[in-house]
C-alpha cells in the first residue's frame, strides 16, 4: 500500500505520531501539491519582508493534487483535499481547519457560522466520494466536530459524521515500571517541562510556584525545563519581554533548575526517565504528546483539565488542575482579565498539588505505576496501527 503524505511534513511530529511508519508494510511516499508550492512561496516573501503580509495557516490546511496517481491514498492532518483520490484525514480541534472556524470556538460564547467560499469548499470536500474518513485525535475534538456539523443544512453534517471516528494516538513503552525513590534534600523530586512554548504551557506559573515553595520552605524540588523559549503569543499572549525574564530567571536561579534549549527527542525521553513528575500546567494544547511520553516513562503528570487532557490523565494516574472553561473544554483566555484568571487558578492549582506531594511523596511511585498501565491499555501500537489498518482498506474498497 503506498500511503501518500505532504512532502514539507515528513518531520512535522503530529505525522510522525500518528500517520508516518505505523504500518510495516506500508510504503510512504511524499507528494507535493498546489498549496504547499504556493505556501513556500509565502513564507519566503514573509521572511523577506519581515512580517506575515501574506497569511499562511489556511494554506497549510488545503491540498490540490497533481502528483498523486502515485498512491493508493492520501492521508493527511488537519487539511482536507480537493482532489479526486482517496483520502483520510486526523484533526485535533475541527476539520476543515480554517482560521474563521478555529476562532469560534475561543472564548464563553461561540461566534456565529459565517460561511464563506473557502469554509463552504472545505465542507464539499469533506462530502465528497474522495474523503473516506476524518479521524478525531481525542473525544474532545470529536464534540467540537460534532458542535459544527450540527450547524450545517439538513442532511450535510450527517453524511460527514458517519466519516467520523476517534483515534487516540500510539505510545511505545519506555520503561518496564517506574523508579521507586527515597526524596530528601540531596536528593529532590525532579519536576520536568518540556515544550518550545513555554508560557503556553504554564511555564511562567511553574517559576513562581517553585520560586515560592523554596523561599518559603526550602522545599526540596527541582525543575527540568527543556524549552527554546519560543515566543507564542497564541493563549498568552507572551511579549519579547517575557522571554528575556525567563531567561534571566532561569539563569539566577540555576542551582534548582536545570535547564536545555533544546536535546535530540531520544534524550529528552532519556531527561523524562531520570525525572519524578511531569508538568503541563497549560493554557491551551489540543492533546498533549509529552503527556503521552512522560506517562510511558512512569512518569505522573500534572495538567490542567482542558481539551483531550482529562481522558488521557485523571486524578488515579495524575493530577488535574481545575480552570474556567467553555462548554466544549477550551480554556478561557480571550481577554487580558480571562488570562489573569485562568493564570491565578494554575498557580493555586499548582502549589496545592505540589505541596501535597512534598508532604507524601509515596503518591508518585503509586500513580506512575498506574499511568504506565494505563498507556499499555489505552495506546498499544500494536492495536492503533491495526484500527489504522482497518480504515485504509475500508477506504480503499468502498
Amino acid at each position: 500500500m503506498k500511503i501518500g503524505v505532504l512532502s514539507y511534513r515528513f518531520d512535522y511530529y503530529p505525522y510522525l505520531r500518528n500517520i508516518l511508519y505505523k504500518l510495516p508494510d506500508a510504503k510512504y511516499v511524499p507528494i507535493r501539491d498546489l498549496y504547499s508550492c504556493q505556501r513556500r512561496i509565502a513564507l519566503s516573501l514573509n521572511r523577506r519582508i519581515g512580517k506575515e503580509a501574506i497569511p499562511t495557516f489556511d494554506l497549510n490546511n488545503q491540498f490540490d493534487d497533481f502528483e498523486l496517481n502515485k498512491v493508493d491514498i492520501l492521508h493527511l492532518f488537519n487539511g482536507v483535499s480537493y482532489g479526486d483520490k482517496p483520502w483520510i484525514a486526523h484533526f485535533e480541534t475541527v476539520i476543515p481547519r480554517f482560521t474563521d472556524l478555529m476562532q469560534r470556538y475561543h472564548g464563553m460564547n461561540k461566534a456565529q457560522l459565517r460561511m464563506t467560499p473557502l469554509i463552504q469548499r472545505g465542507f464539499n470536500a469533506l462530502l465528497s466520494s474522495s474523503c473516506k474518513q476524518i479521524i478525531a485525535l481525542s473525544e474532545a475534538a470529536a464534540n467540537i466536530q460534532r458542535d459544527l456539523l450540527s450547524e450545517l443544512p439538513f442532511g450535510e453534517g450527517e453524511v460527514i459524521l458517519k466519516k467520523m471516528t476517534v483515534l487516540h494516538p500510539a505510545q511505545e513503552i519506555l520503561v518496564e515500571q517506574p523508579t521507586e525513590r527515597l526524596y530528601d534534600n540531596f536528593h529532590p523530586i525532579r519536576f520536568i517541562l518540556v515544550g518550545a512554548g513555554f508560557f503556553r504551557k504554564g511555564g511562567r506559573e511553574i517559576l513562581n510556584t517553585f520560586d515560592h515553595l523554596i523561599k518559603k520552605a526550602n522545599a526540596p524540588i527541582k525543575l527540568v525545563l527543556v524549552s527554546s523559549l519560543r515566543l507564542d503569543s497564541y493563549a498568552t499572549k507572551d511579549t519579547q519581554s517575557d522571554i528575556e525574564w525567563a531567561n534571566q530567571f532561569i539563569i539566577d536561579h540555576s542551582d534548582w533548575i536545570e535547564y536545555y534549549e533544546s536535546l535530540p527527542h531520544t534524550q529528552v525521553m532519556e531527561l523524562m526517565k531520570s525525572c519524578d513528575v511531569g508538568l503541563l500546567p497549560t493554557y491551551a494544547d489540543t492533546y498533549g504528546f509529552s503527556l503521552l511520553e512522560s506517562q510511558a516513562c512512569g512518569c505522573p503528570v500534572i495538567t490542567t483539565d482542558i481539551r483531550a487532557l482529562p481522558e488521557i490523565n485523571n486524578t488515579d494516574v495524575g493530577w488535574l488542575i481545575r480552570v474556567p472553561k467553555n462548554d466544549l473544554g477550551e480554556a478561557l483566555y480571550s481577554t487580558p482579565e480571562e488570562r489573569e484568571r485562568l493564570s491565578q487558578h494554575i498557580q493555586a492549582g499548582l502549589e496545592m498539588i505540589i505541596s501535597s506531594i512534598i508532604a507524601d511523596p509515596s503518591v508518585i511511585f503509586t500513580k506512575g505505576m498506574k499511568a504506565l498501565e494505563r498507556i499499555r491499555e489505552m495506546h498499544d501500537p500494536d492495536t492503533y496501527a491495526q484500527k489504522l489498518r482497518e480504515i485504509y482498506q475500508k477506504a480503499l474498497t468502498d
